[in-house]
């Protein structure tokens, strides 16, 4: 049975290419800087991102943490945005283990933050108050449709953070997808951020891994932090082949991915029971709402016939990613369509 999964970029499996370099790839211990992959991959990492470091981690979820582990303390705080990954998806873990309190105010519809509402919650240092030691973005931002946040709308933030001397992180799970979007060399759009992380393991391709890019003093605290967290590796240059190889020959395909995105969507509006508006779609991520036409058991049925969707209830979630293919599509719209009329006729 042909199996087309559009429930996350997450399920993306190593490329031929990948898999070759981690076989033929040279390893050593990251722990003490030893590993001459993982050592190539943070370089190249740092290059492109026009910073002076960089750290392998784990995972996104690491990738977050630990920047806010390295630049807070006990009772500080980080202001975000109301619908951020890191203040809705990321288990609590500042708060956890760090003491650090969350400071959430309003996503903008965009997935932008109001400069006038990140300055007005800036906590002073003042004994009734849990200073604000870093400000976080999201870029794309996961919860409103995948947005790619421009150069400019981040100086917006950055310039208000900057004129307290408060650093600015950017969660940039599927931050080369947002590059491709908006048409910018990743180095520019990051270019006021002091910190970002960035998956390998979503729109890259890769098996797993994270990383965080910032100054040779943030990446210097961030290596303590993993360590405190258990995250330190040995050899780690199996994950960080892939790495190198997703960074060479993934970044310009996702062009690829957002074009069968806006086709799956344009596809999906024409089908009744789904909802849609088409000037949302921005990268590979289709969010679709589901209208009182659409049949109970819908995705389920789906599922049974090999197309995997992201089913939240009154809404979908739909990824494209290297391993869907512009007849994928085709094919789970055929199966969509097909299944909705099976169930609207019952």
């Amino acid at each position: 049975m042909r199996i087309v999964e559009l429930r996350s970029d997450t399920k993306t499996m190593p490329t031929p290419a990948m898999r070759e370099a981690m076989a033929t790839s040279l390893y050593g211990d990251d722990m003490v800087g030893e590993d001459p992959t993982v050592n190539r991959l943070e370089a190249m990492a740092a290059d492109m991102l026009g910073k002076e470091a960089a750290v392998l981690l784990s995972s996104g979820t690491m990738g977050n943490l630990v920047p806010i582990l390295a630049l807070c303390q006990r009772g500080d705080d980080i202001i975000i945005g109301d619908k951020s990954h890191i203040y809705r998806a990321e288990a609590g873990g500042a708060s956890a283990l760090g003491g650090v309190a969350y400071h959430p105010i309003p996503n903008q519809p965009d997935g932008t933050l109001d400069p006038a509402e990140v300055e007005e919650n800036i906590h002073p240092a003042d004994q009734h108050y849990s200073p604000t030691k870093l400000i976080a973005m999201e870029n794309t931002h996961n919860s409103c449709y995948g947005r790619p946040i421009t150069p400019d709308e981040i100086k917006s933030v950055a310039d208000v953070a900057h004129s307290h001397d408060i650093p600015v992180h950017i969660d940039g799970a599927r931050l080369f997808n947002a590059a491709v979007a908006l048409e910018t060399p990743v180095d520019e759009l990051v270019k006021d951020a002091d910190s970002v992380t960035f998956c390998l393991s979503k729109g890259l391709g890769c098996p797993v891994g994270s990383m965080l890019v910032g100054s040779h003093e943030t990446i210097d605290k961030a290596r303590k932090v993993r360590k405190v967290l258990g995250g330190a590796m040995r050899q780690a240059g199996i994950i960080a082949a892939p790495g190198i190889v997703a960074l060479e020959t993934m970044i310009d395909r996702l062009a690829d991915d957002h074009a069968n995105a806006r086709k799956l969507a344009q596809g999906l509006s024409k089908i009744p029971g789904f909802d849609i508006d088409l000037d949302n779609i921005y990268t590979n991520l289709v969010f679709v709402d589901i209208n009182d036409e659409m049949p109970v058991g819908v995705s389920q049925k789906l599922a049974e016939r090999g197309v995997l969707v992201g089913d939240r209830g009154s809404m979908w979630r739909l990824v494209t990613h290297a391993d869907v293919s512009s007849s994928d599509i085709d094919h789970s719209l055929d199966v969509i369509e097909t299944t909705v009329k099976e169930f609207t006729a019952v």
